[in-house]
């Protein structure tokens, strides 16, 4: 099979909870070249891994992140929930791909990058979302590497490219043929592609040449990879 780049969704999540540092830790072990994590912030401006806008599902509290303190996130979860700053160092030296919420808060943005800045880790760090996201990244940090998401199959505007400077193309995996990864290629981008699970969907975007694949089942990936 042709490298690709393997990037593990949230961790390893059907071993180990999602967005946590045993996840992070259990997909690099896998085999994994990047993982995924998802940042929004506490009340007091602190960057964590968290993928919901509350801590009911993985956490099983109805409570919005954004009305608590990081504290109180840390008591509500026994630490469960870690800070942007703790997972890129349980990260070493590998590296992160960064999902932000859709239209974000400019200031938002700005916080997420500076804790990355700070952790000297900006060489390593990655980020995808949507246009608005990746506006508000470029506009934080002029030399940020940028995965841009995309959900539909008419291209992005060049306006837009021109403003955002991908190096990536990031699409939903089921909207993916060979016409598309032609496109996303000859016109000068990489292409990434999320969420599949299976060995079937892998298989065929591995054969129709695409150079990242985020995925819960980075196991299989890795795998399919060897051989």
């Amino acid at each position: 099979m042709r490298t690709v780049t393997a990037v593990a969704h949230r961790g390893d999540p059907y071993r180990v909870r999602e967005n946590t540092i045993d996840s992070l830790r259990s997909a690099l072990q896998l085999g994994a070249d990047a993982v995924e994590i998802d940042v929004r912030l506490t009340r007091d401006g602190v960057p964590v891994l968290l993928h919901d806008s509350t801590l009911k599902r993985l956490w099983g509290h109805d409570r919005p992140l954004g009305s608590l303190s990081s504290d109180e996130v840390r008591g509500l979860t026994g630490g469960g929930v870690p800070t942007l700053a703790d997972a890129l160092a349980a990260t070493g030296d590998g590296r992160v791909m960064i999902d932000l919420p859709d239209s974000p808060d400019v200031a938002v943005v700005r916080r997420i990058v500076d804790v990355i800045r700070d952790c000297g880790a900006q060489e390593r760090v990655y980020y995808c979302a949507g246009a608005a996201s990746m506006l508000a990244v470029r506009a934080a940090d002029p030399a940020a590497e940028i995965a841009l998401t995309w959900t539909t199959l008419a291209p992005p505007r060049p306006v837009l490219l021109d403003a955002v400077r991908p190096r990536w193309l990031n699409y939903r995996f089921g909207l993916i043929d060979r016409g598309l990864a032609a496109r996303v290629h000859r016109d000068g981008y990489l292409l990434s592609v999320w969420t599949p699970d299976t060995r079937r969907s892998m298989r065929r975007l591995l054969d129709l040449g695409v150079d990242s694949i985020t995925t819960n089942r980075i196991d299989t990936l890795c795998a399919l990879r060897k051989g």
